[in-house]
């Protein structure tokens, strides 16, 4: 029960504050926008982006990621609430909750530790690709496409747009509102002092001078728009018979494990990017749980751990989880009281924000950080974006994975084998380095077998950096059978009981 008990208490800083205010604003056409791309009314996106922040934000094992609603569960909730209705989507989500806090309090959170960084930062790479290219296109006032590729192949298009005088003029107009937030958050970064930038961050300074920009020229481009009745829009389910929540576990597990495996990836991810404490997995996973489990009371969407909005709370400058809890509450307040003053910013100015986030992710420069670890991983960070980008990211998680084992798999193989003939006639030294497992056990029998039958054998084991039980077996069997033909075995026996305890290969045998 250790892991329901509030984390330490730390007070607010003001860099939390004001990180606050730029996670909202990225947040808010989020929440919006993934609700309507699942299939559901927006206000049931901002639900769970208040819940990601005032109910997860406390008790969350990862103090700067940010909690809501996340594109990589819209095709599940389109899926589900096509195929049930949405007075179905609660049920599931609760029972998606419960089977992530029952996960978390068992310990199942600690498995997502054993993610490589190659794998975890072509996983923030590919995101920041998808970033920038889908929001490219909000940024001119255009729709995104239907896959990040194809927001890629039509990002020539886009500039055409945003560039040609024949243009309509909302497209250009939102590209230089788009661009205006760019250059206004680079300069911040470059020419503000250090103290100046702790009371508004440059994400935010890029949004009030484009907003100040299009409100004094009446730009005719698109705004921020929220639901006019935040508590009239939910989604409250009935409660099910026995019988239904058995038909609907299959949906709910499958919810469970994509937004866990999201989550914590996220959370590995997070890590990455700043020097603050580490993720508690279990913690995270029990939070995450609960989270759900409102959300499901409440029939909004499911929640995960979102890379974008918290990658957005470590660039504003966050120091504690209070951002997350703050952002939360400007969610509820100003959707909820003030949702006037959100219609006076540019959805162009929002996108840019996340276009500027992407290209950091995106950047090739962690080449550098994995150049002294050899091509092997570099190459696997590249692989690992470009599945992300072409497919998904548990999909391009799980490429990266895959070619990480079979680069240890490659190491395992790793096997040099020589045999020298010694200066007397019919002396044989066999020397082996490297890994001697069950991947190269037809190479090691190929020498054994090479050997002539009546000759002394000196098996030289030192250089081995390890020896599994298939060869120790191939060994023993061959030891017994030179032996009956007339020959002799001399092992370095201490050297061999040292390394590797191989009492069970027969004992000792004698010198030659």
């Amino acid at each position: 029960m250790r892991l329901l008990k509030l984390p330490r208490s730390v007070w607010p800083e003001r860099a939390d504050f004001l990180a606050s205010l730029v996670v909202f604003l990225v947040a808010l056409p989020l929440c919006m926008g993934i609700a309507i791309a699942s299939g559901v009314p927006p206000a049931l996106g901002l639900v769970t982006g208040i819940i990601g922040g005032l109910v997860v934000g406390p008790i969350q094992g990862s103090a700067l990621q940010v909690s809501g609603p996340a594109a990589g569960l819209a095709v599940l909730v389109v899926g589900l609430v096509q195929t049930h209705g949405l007075a179905t989507l609660g049920i599931v989500v609760l029972l998606a909750g419960t089977i992530q806090l029952v996960a978390g309090l068992l310990g199942g959170g600690r498995w997502f530790r054993a993610v490589p960084p190659s794998v975890v930062f072509g996983m923030l790479a590919g995101i920041g690709v998808l970033i920038l290219a889908g929001q490219f296109h909000v940024m001119i006032d255009d729709d995104p496409r239907s896959s990040g590729l194809q927001n890629l192949w039509a990002i020539p298009e886009a500039l055409s747009k945003a560039m040609s005088p024949e243009t309509s003029v909302p497209h250009r107009k939102a590209a230089g509102l788009g661009l205006l937030t760019i250059v206004t958050i680079l300069l911040w970064l470059r020419f503000v002092p250090d103290r100046v930038r702790t009371y508004v961050p440059g994400p935010l300074a890029g949004v009030l001078v484009s907003g100040f920009v299009a409100h004094v020229f009446a730009f005719p481009v698109a705004y921020v728009s929220v639901p006019v009745n935040l508590a009239g829009s939910l989604n409250i389910p009935d409660v099910p018979s026995l019988g239904r929540v058995v038909d609907l576990l299959g949906l709910a597990l499958g919810i469970a494990l994509v937004a866990s495996a999201e989550t914590l990836l996220c959370a590995t991810a997070v890590d990455k990017l700043h020097n603050g404490p580490r993720t508690n997995y279990n913690r995270e996973l029990v939070a995450q749980g609960l989270g759900n489990i409102i959300c499901g009371c409440l029939g909004a969407l499911p929640m995960t751990g979102v890379i974008v909005r918290s990658s957005a709370n470590v660039e504003a400058g966050a120091k504690t989880r209070w951002s997350a809890i703050f952002h939360g509450a400007w969610l509820l307040l100003l959707v909820g009281i003030f949702s006037q003053l959100l219609t006076k910013i540019p959805v162009a100015s929002l996108a840019a924000i996340l276009v500027f986030i992407g290209a950091k992710l995106a950047s090739p420069a962690v080449l550098t950080q994995l150049r002294p670890y050899g091509p092997a991983e570099m190459g696997i960070f590249v692989a690992t974006t470009l599945a992300v980008v072409a497919t998904d990211l548990l999909s391009g998680v799980l490429c990266g994975f895959a070619l990480s084992v079979g680069k240890l798999l490659v190491r395992l193989s790793k096997l040099d084998i020589a045999m020298v003939h010694g200066p007397e006639a019919g002396r044989t030294t066999i020397r082996m380095s490297g890994a001697a497992t069950f991947l190269r056990l037809a190479d090691v029998a190929e020498t054994l077998d090479a050997v002539d039958a009546m000759s002394e054998v000196h098996l030289d084991f030192d250089r081995l950096d390890h020896v599994d039980h298939a060869v120790l077996d191939l060994f023993r069997t061959w030891d017994s059978q030179h032996r009956a033909r007339g020959g002799s075995v001399a092992f370095d026996w201490d050297s061999l009981e040292r390394r590797y305890h191989l009492g069970a290969l027969g004992g000792k045998p004698d010198a030659a």
